[in-house]
C-alpha cells in the first residue's frame, strides 16, 4: 500500500493530554521555584530539543523515500511529542498561581510550601515538602498539595496527630517539625 494513502497519527494526538486537567475545582498552585523549572523546561524544548529534531527530520527528508526512513519517522514522532509537551507547559504556566512559602505569615501550621517532618506509628521519621501538582517529585521528597499525605498534614501544628488514609487502612502520623522557605 502506498504511504500516500495512510495517515500518520498517534491515537492520542487529538490536541488533548490526559494529564493536562487538574481535578475539578482545584487551582494550579505552584512555588516560584516550580514555576521557574516549568519555564526552564519550556525554554529547553524550544531552543535546544526541537531545533535538533527539526534538523534531523529535514536531513532525513532530503534522503528520498520517507516511508522506510527511520530517522524521518522517529523524528516526526519525536516532534509531535515535543510540541505536545510544549503546549502542555504553556497552558500550565498560563494558569499557574504562584504562592511563595517564604511569605507565609502563620508558620505554626502546615500550609502550601511547608516542609514537614512527621513520625509514623512505627517510629520512622520522614520529611516532605508540600508543592504544586506540576512540581511534585517524590524522589526529592516533594509531594503535591492534593496528595493524601499533604491533605492529611494541611493545617496541622507541631505535635498534632493526624490520620493518613492508606490502602492498608488509616494510619496515625505525628507532625514533628514545620518549616518554610525550602528544605
Amino acid at each position: 500500500m502506498s504511504k500516500a494513502f495512510t495517515k500518520e497519527t498517534d491515537e492520542d494526538d487529538d490536541g488533548h493530554d490526559a494529564a493536562d486537567t487538574l481535578p475539578a475545582g482545584f487551582k494550579n498552585y505552584i512555588t516560584p521555584e516550580g514555576l521557574e523549572r516549568l519555564h526552564a523546561e519550556l525554554r529547553h524544548l524550544q531552543r535546544v530539543e526541537r531545533p535538533k529534531v527539526v534538523e534531523v527530520v529535514a536531513w532525513a527528508a532530503g534522503n528520498g523515500d520517507r516511508s522506510e526512513n527511520g530517522d524521518y519517522i522517529y523524528g516526526k514522532k519525536r516532534l509531535r511529542e515535543i510540541d505536545r509537551r510544549m503546549r502542555f507547559l504553556a497552558k500550565r504556566i498560563e494558569i499557574a498561581e504562584v504562592v511563595d512559602p517564604a511569605l507565609q505569615k502563620n508558620r505554626e501550621r502546615v500550609y502550601f510550601g511547608a516542609t514537614v517532618t512527621y513520625a509514623t506509628a512505627a517510629g520512622d521519621e520522614r520529611t516532605v515538602r508540600i508543592v504544586g501538582v506540576d512540581e511534585a517529585r517524590l524522589e526529592e521528597g516533594e509531594v503535591s498539595w492534593i496528595s493524601p499525605i499533604a491533605r492529611a498534614l494541611l493545617k496541622a501544628e507541631e505535635g498534632d496527630t493526624v490520620e493518613l488514609r492508606t490502602p492498608a487502612g488509616p494510619e496515625a502520623i505525628e507532625v514533628v517539625k514545620i518549616s518554610y522557605g525550602g528544605r
